[in-house]
């Protein structure tokens, strides 16, 4: 997917697609991303976030340098991207404000689903400006990406488990008293979740202040707010949210 890459890679962030003269389509292009972040924690952590607008097809970043600090992000429908847009515009991605804008070009798992997908080989010799022709990139699936987790040590106590069933036949431990407060106790994560994906999903509402993992204990994570209500604000939205297709979160008070 390569002449994506090449065709958007030199475009700025900013407003929306039809500002900029691009018509909106699935596909959204990000720059401004922090280049410290490793390739496949980035492709991770963009998937966790963007999510929450609807499925993802696929996630593009590169190595090269031309390409450092930019991503594209597929979506399944045109409604996912718009919002992805709106909402996640200048969003503090790693410490740097995300510039989003609609791709200048049709992704190759696009193509391929909607018929006019033409092999690179093939472009090369039809393109009107062969002279603007890009080296081709490696393509690696975020899908396939296993991370280790960084976790922090745990200072809350989780609260006292029972197990009940979830869809899919598993089980997941649930808390047998639920006292409300300003800390989130948060499970059914996959095991390779780190705090800064969490981190990014938690922070959009008023009051966060910190994610906490407990290494012994993966799949499971503490989220504190400033006070109840502003857990309890964050608990709504983010419940039942997939981090994988595998994975729903499952999110109750912390036993304090």
């Amino acid at each position: 997917m390569s002449g994506e890459a090449a065709a958007v890679g030199g475009g700025g962030g900013g407003g929306g697609g039809e500002a900029n003269g691009i018509p909106p389509n699935v596909t959204i292009y990000i720059n401004n991303l922090n280049e410290k972040i490793k390739l496949e924690e980035l492709k991770k952590s963009l998937n966790a976030v963007f999510s929450q607008f609807g499925k993802i097809l696929d996630v593009l970043a590169f190595k090269t340098l031309k390409h450092k600090g930019q991503a594209w992000v597929v979506f399944e429908d045109v409604a996912s991207a718009t919002e992805a847009i709106k909402r996640m515009q200048d969003f503090p991605f790693y410490d740097k404000p995300m510039r989003i804008q609609y791709a200048k070009t049709k992704s190759d798992i696009v193509a391929k689903a909607d018929g006019t997908f033409v092999p690179r080989e093939r472009r090369k010799r039809v393109d009107e400006k062969p002279e603007k022709k890009q080296k081709r990139e490696q393509h690696h699936d975020a899908s396939q990406i296993g991370m280790g987790v960084n976790a922090y040590p745990g200072v809350y106590g989780a609260p006292q488990l029972t197990q009940l069933p979830i869809a899919g036949g598993q089980r997941v431990m649930m808390p047998e008293i639920i006292v409300p407060n300003n800390i989130l106790f948060v499970q059914n994560l996959p095991h390779e979740t780190t705090p800064m994906m969490l981190q990014m999903l938690f922070c959009q509402y008023p009051g966060f202040k910190e994610v906490r993992m407990v290494e012994a204990k993966p799949g499971i994570a503490f989220v504190e707010y400033g006070d109840e209500a502003q857990a309890t604000a964050a608990m709504t939205p983010l419940q039942g949210f997939k981090i994988t297709k595998e994975n729903q979160m499952v999110i109750t008070y912390a036993k304090k």
